[in-house]
């Protein structure tokens, strides 16, 4: 069954860090374009990063330049998100999908994991 699971969301104070890891199953993630989208309450869904098969080349949305790092491991089948200095408005459900190319269109990426929350209050 090929399935995408993302955990290490949470609740974390303006300034704190997270770090979020997208876990695949049931095909290589090795041969494949992933990118980490987030979709707040009443917003569409937003690309956030991407990272190309290789993990030399990456990109990221103007709003988390400088702060969030991708990043990937093709033997342990796993994307990561590193996000530091996170804001309130980074408040989102997170998800990572695979794509063929990097892009922030929602419609070129499928199949998706089933997301996870994270909260940045004080």
């Amino acid at each position: 069954q090929v399935q995408l699971v993302e955990s290490g969301g949470g609740l974390v104070q303006p300034g704190g860090s997270l770090r979020l890891s997208c876990a695949a199953s049931g095909f290589s993630l090795g041969y494949f374009v992933i990118g980490w989208f987030r979709q707040a309450p009443g917003k569409e869904r937003e690309g956030v990063s991407c990272i190309r098969t290789n993990g030399g080349t990456t990109e990221y949305a103007d709003s988390v330049k400088g702060r969030f790092t991708i990043s990937r491991d093709n033997t342990k089948n796993t994307v990561w998100l590193q996000m530091n200095s996170l804001k309130p408005e980074d408040t989102a459900v997170y998800y990572c999908a695979v794509g063929h190319q990097c892009g922030w269109n929602p419609d070129n990426f499928t199949p998706w994991g089933q997301g996870t929350q994270v909260t940045v209050t004080s």
